[in-house]
C-alpha cells in the first residue's frame, strides 16, 4: 500500500476535530471496508511517525488504535498544512518526491519544511517583515 498525503493529513484533521483521545471509530467514518483499512493502516504509519499516539485494543488479527490524541510533533506538522492554499501548493510534492527519490529520498519532515517555507513567504509579504 502506498502512502497517501492527503489521507493523512485528512486523519490529522478529524483527530484535532474529535473529542479527546478519540476511538479509531470517531476518526475512521467510512463505511467501506477497504477505504477503512487504508485509514487503519495509515493511523499506524502516522503513528510511527511520530505525529499521534494511542493505545490500541487488537480485535482479530488487527490493531485498532484507541484514545488517539495528536503529539506536540503532530500539532506543528498540521499547522504548517492545515491552510487548504498552502495544502495546494506543496501538491508540487508530488514532482518534488520524484526529484527527491532519485536524490535518495522524500519525508514528512521535508513535506512540512515546504508548507512552512510556504507560510514563511505569506507572513512575509503580509507583514513586511523578514523572516
Amino acid at each position: 500500500m502506498k502512502r497517501d498525503m492527503d489521507m493523512v493529513r485528512d486523519l490529522l484533521l478529524k483527530i484535532e476535530e474529535a473529542p479527546a483521545r478519540a476511538s479509531w471509530k470517531k476518526i475512521v467514518t467510512t463505511d467501506n471496508n477497504d477505504e477503512a483499512t487504508r485509514a487503519l493502516w495509515h493511523l499506524q504509519l502516522i503513528e510511527k511517525a511520530g505525529l499521534v499516539k494511542s493505545t490500541a485494543i487488537h480485535l482479530q488479527g488487527h490493531r485498532l488504535p484507541e484514545n488517539i490524541e495528536l503529539t506536540w510533533e503532530g500539532h506543528d506538522f498540521l499547522d504548517s498544512v492545515r491552510d487548504p492554499k498552502i495544502w495546494e501548493k506543496t501538491k508540487i510534492w508530488e514532482k518534488t518526491k520524484k526529484g527527491a527519490e532519485e536524490a535518495g529520498g522524500f519525508t514528512v519532515d521535508l513535506l512540512k519544511d515546504l508548507a512552512k517555507g510556504f507560510v514563511r513567504k505569506q507572513i512575509e509579504e503580509f507583514t513586511g517583515v523578514k523572516l
